[in-house]
């Protein structure tokens, strides 16, 4: 198959280089050299070699933040421009979630108004806490509220919360905190009444949902038994759930790709390959190996992303 579109690919601007090269170094550890070595020619040769159109580019975690307003907004700013610049100078190849200097609110707002309206872009990139606070706290609200008059397409990558990182002797985040992270996240959002509040925000999140699949009767029966909580869904955990997108990146076994899918259906789910930490290969392997009809590997590899963006047809 050709055309296929990558909704979870990773960028590394020189400038974010230097500015986050020692939490890189704490959070990807081996993978830090091919970070480094991360160039446009090299991901088209990937995009080229594995029949991807196009990928839409993001920050992964650690995402901008490091404890500076000011410099936040910088880089926010660097990053955007210069996935821009990818953009143009590659045409057709990039699309960009835009990054935001969040935990600050009003630098954020100022963004998303300088990303969509002046640099185009296909939607915003989040990661799944600040500061140990996730997205569905009460701070955020205006942040997501005007996400939500623009019907963007919002993405998240998961991070680890400073209390969970390296809790585990050994076991590196990536493993067990980032689709934990990528659960708290969207619960927040749940529970914190920005999934109801704003319908019209298209959600993606990273490696099928993290271990929401697995939790998700779960959290439906808890808040069904509690009042006090299912107020605070108005239109009901599953419904919310459902409606959410959930990329392929990482989801490379049967067991983990099911859940997901019987949990929202084909339709609501995206190829994405964590370029450069994984080669394209290995999510094109996997879904081979399970078999899917022709007309969901087609929905899943381009046509889900091309419904929400279509822009990206180009």
């Amino acid at each position: 198959m050709r055309g296929r579109i990558d909704t979870h690919h990773h960028f590394y601007p020189p400038k974010y280089l230097t500015a986050a090269a020692e939490h890189l170094r704490q959070v990807t550890h081996v993978h830090f050299p091919r970070i480094q070595q991360w160039t446009a020619s090299q991901a088209i040769e990937a995009m080229d070699r594995d029949g991807i159109d196009t990928a839409v580019l993001s920050i992964a975690g650690p995402g901008i933040w490091f404890g500076n307003l000011t410099a936040t907004r910088r880089l926010a700013r660097e990053c955007n421009d210069y996935a821009a610049e990818l953009a143009r100078d590659h045409k057709g190849r990039f699309g960009i979630f835009a990054v935001l200097p969040l935990p600050d609110v009003k630098g954020s707002l100022e963004e998303i108004e300088y990303a969509f309206d002046v640099l185009k872009a296909d939607g915003i990139g989040l990661v799944t806490n600040y500061e140990s606070k996730w997205p569905g706290d009460s701070a955020f609200a205006p942040v997501f509220d005007e996400l939500n008059r623009r019907n963007a397409v919002v993405y998240f990558h998961p991070t680890a919360a400073a209390a969970f990182e390296g809790i585990l002797p050994h076991v590196p985040s990536p493993m067990i905190e980032f689709p934990v992270d990528t659960t708290r996240a969207i619960t927040s959002l749940l529970f914190g009444g920005t999934l109801s509040r704003c319908p019209d925000i298209r959600f993606i999140f990273s490696h099928g949902g993290g271990v929401l699949p697995m939790l998700a009767g779960r959290i439906e029966a808890i808040t069904r038994n509690r009042s006090d909580l299912a107020e605070r869904v108005p239109n009901g955990v599953m419904p919310e759930i459902k409606r959410l997108y959930y990329d392929i990146a990482g989801v490379n076994h049967m067991i983990a790709f099911n859940a997901v899918r019987q949990l929202v259906g084909t339709s609501q789910l995206l190829f994405g390959t964590d370029f450069p930490f994984w080669s394209p290969q290995v999510a094109i392997s996997g879904l081979e190996a399970f078999g899917l009809p022709a007309s969901e590997r087609r929905a899943i590899e381009r046509e889900n992303a091309l419904a929400m963006m279509p822009q990206l047809n180009r």
